[in-house]
């Protein structure tokens, strides 16, 4: 049984997850009952005017996902909380939390959030009832994240000093940096500056118009500007806050902060990825896309290559992060669990012995 002290913290998560949901179930019903506010029916993927949300008020038929699908998904979300409550201190509690908050995160793409932010800051027009709701859904993940962390069982303390990861690990996390570089940065800032590198004209011709030069420096740079977060899955300060971070310089960095925005990206690379060359796939097959069209606008497949290897890169280098942590926690907890260690033979017949002179000295 959890004791109270430990239970606050399950209960302060707990009440900040059902007020999210709760929220986000009311809005839903809301559409239900014919509202429109803060509704899109803008497509993510195509470039559209997103004023008005795209016609939403004139949507009559509301889609499934976006109306009761909705609603059964925080039936579920409220189902995590209460076992979270429940069963605090147990395993049992924290593993439906931790897949709500994968769920969230996966679902709200944060991915897209590090291109549409810096242009929409950058002036060009967003769609804002779309933002708001992925910025809602990633920190309803953070919350649930949170709530999974305070309602699972006890963990030993981090250690306080600096594991030093796989070599291997230090690779991929080089290869995670550079990817972003030159397979997007690179490629974008070209277009940006009117170079045809890899694109057809026609290609080129709708960037330019669809995208402003300040917009499109802000899409060149925050990716790969995001992408040297990796390298403190393999450096000291991800591992130990530097010493220039007021009030926690020296102290150790909670596993999770690194690991569930690593492991979140990474996954929703992946998932881009691997959907988008299924598409490209399925395109070439049905022939609605020619070879030609391919060799003459090859870099446009090659991005989907990209997104594919940064996210099993992040992942691999996440995957060494965790063990090289992991392996800290885990000697930490084995020393913690070793008995003192008691005299040893040679030592109790030596102390025997000199009891005997001194006895034999006194008499």
């Amino acid at each position: 049984m959890p004791t109270a002290g430990a239970a606050d913290p399950t209960r302060r998560w707990s009440a900040a997850c059902v007020v999210f949901v709760v929220a986000a179930m009311a809005l839903r019903l809301y559409w239900i009952a014919g509202g429109r506010w803060a509704y899109t029916a803008c497509d993510r993927t195509a470039l559209v005017d997103p004023v008005g949300g795209c016609g939403a008020d004139r949507v009559e038929a509301l889609p499934f996902w976006a109306g009761w699908g909705a609603v059964g998904v925080g039936v579920a979300l409220a189902v995590a909380v209460v076992c979270a409550v429940r069963f605090a201190g147990r395993r049992v509690a924290a593993t439906p939390s931790w897949a709500a908050a994968a769920l969230l995160l996966v679902v709200a793409f944060p991915l897209h959030l590090l291109f549409e932010i810096p242009a929409a800051v950058a002036g060009r027009p967003s769609d804002w009832r779309d933002l708001g709701a992925r910025l809602a859904l990633v920190a309803g993940g953070v919350l649930f994240a949170g709530l999974a962390n305070a309602s699972g069982p006890p963990r030993p303390p981090l250690a306080a000093g600096y594991r030093p990861v796989p070599r291997w690990t230090r690779l991929w996390a080089y290869v995670t940096v550079a990817l972003p570089v030159v397979g997007w940065a690179v490629p974008h800032a070209l277009w940006v500056l009117d170079v045809p590198f890899g694109i057809s004209e026609r290609e080129l011709d709708d960037i330019q118009q669809n995208l402003s030069t300040p917009a499109g420096v802000a899409i060149t740079l925050v990716p790969p500007l995001a992408g040297l977060l990796v390298l403190g899955l393999v450096q000291r300060w991800g591992q130990q806050f530097p010493r220039w971070v007021p009030g926690l310089r020296g102290r150790p960095v909670p596993r999770l902060l690194a690991l569930i925005p690593a492991g979140v990206v990474a996954l929703a690379l992946v998932t881009y990825g691997v959907l988008s060359v299924a598409v490209f796939v399925g395109r070439l097959v049905t022939g609605e896309l020619r070879w030609a069209d391919v060799g003459e606008g090859w870099a446009v497949a090659a991005t989907l290559l990209v997104f594919l290897g940064w996210g099993v890169s992040l992942g691999v280098t996440t995957t060494g992060y965790a063990l090289a942590t992991g392996r800290v926690r885990n000697a930490d907890a084995a020393v913690r669990r070793e008995p003192p260690a008691g005299p040893t033979t040679a030592d109790a017949s030596m102390t025997s012995t000199f009891d005997d002179r001194s006895a034999h000295e006194t008499h």
